[in-house]
């Protein structure tokens, strides 16, 4: 079934609906069990989950290869929990998928 991620306003107002800032500690064992996915700030997570949610292969596997989109790190799950953070995230099942803040614009 070809699907249409670009015109899917129902899934995205849903998905955005659904975005929440969550500390990092309400996560960690989401993070044990595999489920968290780390999105990178110069990418928008409701964009990111509707393509998941239509299984938009050739995007994910794209941002996969540039490093925006990968399971969190041990590096990153330290400094999370270390720094007490407070993260965007989203549930698309079987996954999470967070975002930092992004940086302020001076």
């Amino acid at each position: 079934m070809q699907t249409n991620p670009e015109k899917d306003t129902e899934l995205r107002l849903k998905v955005n609906s659904e975005t929440a800032r969550l500390p990092w500690r309400e996560l960690e064992k989401h993070y044990a069990q595999g489920n968290v996915v780390w999105v990178a700030n110069e990418l928008d997570l409701v964009e990111v989950a509707v393509r998941i949610s239509h299984d938009d292969k050739a995007s994910i596997a794209q941002w996969m290869g540039d490093g925006k989109v990968a399971k969190v790190s041990d590096q990153q799950a330290l400094e999370w929990h270390t720094n007490d953070a407070s993260l965007w995230a989203v549930v698309v099942s079987p996954f999470i998928l967070v975002q930092q803040d992004k940086p302020t614009k001076h």
